[in-house]
Formats: C-alpha cells, structure tokens, sequence
C-alpha cells in the first residue's frame, strides 16, 4: 500500500529551490526545482526543452502511446520538429522526444 507519494530524487538541503506553480480552470499544478549545477549555463530554449524531456520520462508509464499536448511559454519549441539547427544535446532529446505521440503547443505565460 502506497502511504506515501514517491520522491524522484531528495532535495539537497542548503542548495535554492525554485517552486514553480500554475493554474487553470482545468486544475493546479506546482514542481519543486532544484537546477544541477550544469543545467544553470544551458540557454532558456534548452531549460525549456529540458522540462518537457524531464516530464516526458517521469510520466513516460503514463503517456507512451497515447496522444498528448504539451504546453509551454516558449514559442519557439513549437517548432521543434522542423527546425534545422539543432545543438547535440537538443538532437539528443529530439530522438527521445519522437517516440512519443504528442504536440507542443504554445501558450502565452500569465503575469500577475
């Protein structure tokens, strides 16, 4: 029985955390964020990306194999899958990127 929710990977005490949260009508979501110490040099289109290929992998034994639209404030990844110059890390992602079914979508970021 499963009395507890499962942790990814345990916070480092004395390191930042970020929390990020978003709502809707259709619900509320939030992710605590503790970035590596490489990932802090990648440029805002990598970070991006690298959300979407972190939530594809912790979900993937939900959403391999089904349709599904991913949402993000950065319109350019709307066009991953037709831009011609990609870096290495970014084909790297593509390729796990393609297997599953999905669409990214873009979608304005919300300032309050």
């Amino acid at each position: 029985m499963l009395i507890e929710a499962p942790v990814l990977v345990q916070p480092e005490s004395g390191k930042e955390f970020v929390i990020y949260s978003d709502a809707s009508l259709n619900g509320l979501g939030c992710v605590l964020i503790q970035f590596k110490p490489h990932e802090k040099n990648y440029p805002t289109h990598d970070l991006e990306l690298a959300a979407i290929v972190f939530a594809l992998k912790i979900w993937r034994h939900h959403l391999y194999g089904e349709k599904c639209q991913i949402f993000t404030d950065h319109k350019s990844l709307k066009y991953l899958m037709i831009q011609k110059e990609l870096n290495l890390r970014q084909r790297r992602w593509l390729e796990l990127i393609k297997d599953y079914e999905l669409v990214i979508d873009y979608h304005r970021e919300r300032r309050m």
